[in-house]
Formats: structure tokens, C-alpha cells, sequence
């Protein structure tokens, strides 16, 4: 473990866990309604309240142990980021942390959800569900691909009524993965409230939006090898290193992970007093104190010696307005070790020649030649996991 700023934090323990903490361990049987009595009496005491499980992009298994006053924050937070308390329609999966936070959000905000009907996500089953919310401040959390179902679908014409739906909420946050600049556009075009929130577990769920930290949470961009001492921390975000690892600190950090002290000590950190965590994920703080994700740390593809990342050439890709969607991934290679292979999911259905050539120039004009995908394959959808998130493994063997 690198040496790292401030003090490890204590991983929280099974023995220690209160009685009645609500334990997401895999899917929930039966109607997600039923968990509101369950939170609303681990979010009335303090201490821990909510165990969520996930094995995050590494396949390692992790329980993150999401605090009473961590989820109150966040709650309170996107309150006051958004419109005030209000109704939330839950659309995706309860054992998740979106799925969660809708719940406990309502706890907090004394409103009572509407469930989307169970099996797969439709524009047809969103407006059903949509219509019958009765608040008149209402809240929704999408994945890209469930957005882009609703607003660009592949084979046909955007659901009139999904997104009439839609254009009824006063906010829709979206995260998971990287919102695209063309789906956003659609977003803006039919006058909808989008949020690109930014976000995990461990920070119970999105806690930038827009780019802008919720108001109870900081920001830090550091280097990997910068020295382990606090002046990173204490100094304001815009006079810090532009890129780096992203820490985010504040009240919504999580607990740290149960019977875990190594991956709570290397993650979860108290620096002057204040939990921070430390992400896997690479940023750049703008002179404004926005944040650009710009990928994960595992994402970086060396190539002959040369490091790219492929969360900016994703980014690059989906700019360009014949792509609805894309996944850059590395692949072995004898030659450079590693090449970047991407899967593309053309407008039109069809990667010709001349489409892909335009997309290596639109590359290697913003990133250079190395950073240029060596592989590249037409999809109908990017493989997606149930979170939500695309499935780089997958994607990757795909290549193979």
C-alpha cells in the first residue's frame, strides 16, 4: 500500500453492526416498498444504517457500510441542489446504491415512491409508472442506456408519451457511466432537467453534480506520487495539481468497507478531522473548481510505453455525432503489450470506412496517433452490467 495522506480509517466490523442495519446483499425478492419501514428505522438512530454490496470494475467483493449521517447528508444535499424534498420514481435496481438512495431519500423527504414494474427497462414501462406519481416535485435516477432508450432509440422513434414523462421531472440524475455529449444535446433539445452526476458507493451515490460538489463535499485532484502529506488537502482545489486521483471528502463519505481494514485503510482516510476517500478514478479540477472525470486508473492502456487513457478516447468517440455509444478497452498484444480496441455502436448500424477513418482522425487530432484504436468492432449495444456500468471484461474478451 503506497503511503498516504492523514490516518487510515477504522474498517467497521460485522459484531458491531447495529441489529436492525438494512443488509443489501444481492437481489431483493419481492416489492422494494417494503424497505422503507426497515431504513426508516436505521436512518432515526445514528451509526451504521445501510450495508451495500459490490464488487465495483475489480470483481472484488466489497461491503460498504453507508452511515446515518452520510445518507442524511447526501439526502439533505440533493435537496438543496435540486428543488427541494419531493417524489422519486425507482427505476433501477433496489441492492444498488442509486436503487438505495431513491429509498432513502423518500424516508427523508416523508414521501412514498413509485416502483417501475419489474423485468426489463421500456420507454412504455417508464411513462406507466411515471403516471402514476402524485407529487407535484418529482425526481427520477436513469442510467445513460435507459435515457437513451427513451430519447434515441435504434429502431425507432422516441416513446412521445416517455418523453412527455419525463419533461415532468424537476430533476433527472443521471450517472453510472459517461453521459454523451450527443445524448445530452437530445436531453437539452426536449427541454428536460438533466443532472451528469458523479459518484459511488463509497460516497453514497452521485455527490458532484454537474461537475460542482454538492455543498457538503470537497474535491481534490492528487498525483499518486505526491508526497503523503496534507497540503493537498488544505489548500483550495484550484490551486492544486490539474490532474490527478480523484479524493473526495466531506459528509457523504461512507463508513469504509466491513471486515476490511486493508481496503478501508488504503481508500478511507481522516485528514484534519474530515473523511475522505480515495477513488480509482482520474481528474482534472478546472479554475472554477469543476470537476472533468477523465477515467479510471485501471483504464490507463500502456502502449509501446506510452500511456492513454481510455475514458478520453471514449469521450473522443461518442462526440462524434454518427456514434450513439462506445467502450475503449485494452487487449494484449505481442508487439506493444497492449493496443486499444474499442466497440462502437454506430448511428446508422454500420462502421464503414469511411466512418471509421473520420473517427481515427477526430483521435488522433485530440490525443494523438498512439491513443488511436488498433481494434475496432460494430455493435448493437455496449455489454452493460446490472449496475448499469459497461462491462469492460466482456467487452474486452470480445476482442479475443
Amino acid at each position: 500500500m503506497p503511503d498516504l495522506a492523514g490516518k487510515p480509517l477504522a474498517a467497521p466490523t460485522v459484531g458491531a453492526l447495529p441489529a436492525d442495519t438494512v443488509v443489501f446483499d444481492g437481489p431483493v425478492a419481492g416489492d422494494p416498498l417494503d424497505l422503507l419501514e426497515p431504513l426508516r428505522q436505521a436512518l432515526s438512530r445514528p451509526g451504521p444504517a445501510v450495508v451495500v454490496s459490490t464488487s465495483g470494475s475489480t470483481g472484488r467483493p466489497k461491503k460498504t457500510v453507508l452511515t446515518t449521517e452520510a445518507l442524511t447528508a447526501s439526502g439533505q444535499a440533493t435537496e438543496r441542489a435540486t428543488s427541494g424534498p419531493g417524489q422519486w420514481l425507482l427505476c433501477l435496481p433496489s441492492h444498488y446504491v442509486a436503487g438505495v438512495q431513491v429509498l432513502a431519500r423518500s424516508v427523508l423527504a416523508g414521501t412514498t415512491p413509485v416502483v417501475m414494474e419489474p423485468g426489463p427497462f421500456t420507454p412504455e414501462g417508464f411513462a406507466r409508472a411515471a403516471a402514476g406519481m402524485s407529487y407535484e416535485t418529482r425526481y427520477v435516477s436513469v442510467v445513460p442506456t435507459q435515457l437513451q432508450r427513451i430519447l434515441d432509440p435504434a429502431d425507432t422513434a422516441p416513446h412521445p408519451d416517455a418523453v412527455a414523462a419525463l419533461a415532468r421531472f424537476d430533476a433527472i440524475l443521471v450517472g453510472g457511466s459517461a453521459l454523451s455529449p450527443a445524448l445530452a444535446q437530445l436531453a437539452a433539445d426536449a427541454g428536460l432537467t438533466l443532472v451528469s452526476t458523479y459518484g459511488m458507493s463509497e460516497t453514497c451515490g452521485g455527490c458532484v453534480y454537474n461537475g460542482r460538489p454538492l455543498d457538503v463535499v470537497e474535491i481534490r485532484t492528487v498525483p499518486d506520487d505526491a508526497a503523503p502529506d496534507l497540503s493537498h488537502f488544505t489548500s483550495p482545489a484550484t490551486r492544486e495539481p490539474k490532474e490527478g486521483r480523484i479524493w473526495l471528502g466531506g459528509g457523504v463519505v461512507a463508513g469504509g468497507y466491513l471486515d476490511d481494514p486493508r481496503q478501508t485503510g488504503g481508500h478511507f482516510r481522516v485528514i484534519d478531522g474530515q473523511r475522505w476517500y480515495r477513488t480509482d478514478d482520474l481528474g482534472r479540477v478546472h479554475e472554477d473548481g469543476t470537476l472533468s472525470v477523465l477515467g479510471r486508473t485501471d483504464d490507463v492502456i500502456n502502449t509501446g510505453g506510452i500511456k492513454v487513457s481510455a475514458g478520453v478516447v471514449t469521450a473522443a468517440l461518442t462526440s462524434h455525432p454518427e456514434i450513439r455509444q462506445a467502450l475503449v478497452v485494452p487487449v494484449p498484444d505481442p508487439e506493444w503489450g497492449q493496443v486499444v480496441a474499442t466497440l462502437v455502436v454506430p448511428r446508422g448500424g454500420a462502421l464503414t470506412n469511411e466512418l471509421r477513418a473520420e473517427l481515427s482522425d477526430l483521435v488522433r487530432d485530440r490525443h494523438g496517433s498512439p491513443a488511436v484504436p488498433k481494434h475496432w468492432r460494430a455493435v448493437g449495444e455496449i455489454p452493460m452490467l446490472a449496475t448499469g456500468k459497461p462491462d469492460r471484461q466482456a467487452a474486452a474478451q470480445s476482442f479475443r
